[in-house]
């Protein structure tokens, strides 16, 4: 899969925040969670990327089916919509 440079640092980026599931990224950007791993292993230094893997390994909040999450994530009500990986406006 071809991503540019600006599409890779958004990967990273969103894939470090411990909130965001792996279904979220293969939604907007249509890689698998292993692909992300796989992303991360190659862009990250290795001691970055074995912290963060210890970091998301069986964590709740980065699988949605281990989540439980009711009608939705909170979110705060200043928070812009994201849709297809472009921000609406309200």
């Amino acid at each position: 899969m071809n991503l540019s440079v600006e599409a890779i640092d958004r990967i990273i980026e969103i894939a470090l925040e411990d909130r965001t599931t792996f279904e979220a990224i293969e939604f907007q950007f249509g890689l698998k969670e292993q692909e992300v791993i796989g992303l991360m292993r190659y862009e990250m230094i290795p001691s970055s990327f074995k912290m963060w893997s210890k970091r998301v390994q069986g964590r709740k909040t980065k699988h949605e089916k281990l989540g439980g999450f009711d009608k939705g994530r909170f979110k705060c009500s200043r928070q812009k919509q994201i849709t297809q990986n472009s921000i609406s406006k309200r």
